[in-house]
């Protein structure tokens, strides 16, 4: 009786993992012989488990990746220009502190998506706050902003992300407003925050690409500063792989 108070009172107190753990080690023989002080740090080390996953949880969901890709799943038999090397740089996430950018290009079905969601996850592991988007669709979303009114605290929601992943930039030629908000975000995030943006446009075409010379120099200055390029090409994985 005394144990289930216990319990529904570490679960009034939010105290999930510790509640859980505690029923666990009580039926657990092996622990009789523990001391309380014992007892009690495996509990603590209990709750602490339990909201690291919970937190993890959370920031996954709320990172919104395309697919749950991972560093160690990625592909280096298909020739497509991709190193090891390169990978096992942006594995230790120094790269996230020092609010670098990772810019992605190369033609479609090589796994430019695979490679930014992967890293995505890779943040959210290290217990980074992610956000992924499309580009179509951020645009389409901050103009929507812009017409009821919210578009300064859209623009500051992607700047407070600790890691920005932007898929698929420059699909189709950028319009003004695009241009302006795209200078906005890399503005924003400049020094502040860690930046991935994918694009089937090679990168030594971006400026041209951008549009307006002028708001092209801003942002391209901006991203290509002390970024890691990894320009990918090659014929599609999704072909070579339903050829096979």
């Amino acid at each position: 009786m005394l144990n289930e108070q216990t319990v529904t009172i570490l679960n009034a107190l939010k105290l999930h993992g510790m509640a859980r753990g505690f029923g666990e080690r009580l039926s657990d023989s092996a622990q009789a012989d523990l001391s309380h002080a014992e007892f009690v740090a495996l509990l603590v080390q209990d709750e602490k488990t339990y909201r690291d996953n919970q937190r993890l949880k959370r920031l996954l969901k709320n990172a919104r990746l395309r697919q749950q890709a991972a560093l160690e799943d990625i592909d280096y038999a298909h020739p497509r220009g991709l190193t090891k090397q390169v990978v096992l740089e942006l594995s230790n996430t120094q790269w996230i502190a020092a609010h670098r950018t990772v810019l992605i290009s190369g033609p479609t079905g090589i796994g430019k998506s695979f490679i930014s969601c992967a890293l995505g996850n890779l943040a959210a592991r290290a217990g980074y706050t992610v956000l992924y988007t499309r580009a179509p669709t951020l645009f389409e979303s901050l103009q929507q902003a812009r017409g009821d009114g919210s578009h300064l605290k859209a623009i500051t929601k992607l700047g407070k992300a600790q890691l920005l992943v932007i898929d698929d930039l420059l699909l189709t030629p950028l319009a003004e407003w695009e241009r302006r908000d795209l200078l906005e975000i890399v503005e924003d995030r400049y020094g502040s925050g860690a930046t991935v943006i994918t694009s089937q446009c090679p990168i030594k075409d971006w400026h041209p690409n951008i549009g307006d010379p002028t708001l092209a120099d801003s942002i391209c200055d901006r991203l290509l500063h002390n970024a890691y390029r990894i320009e990918l090409r090659g014929e599609s994985m999704r072909k070579t792989r339903g050829a096979s």
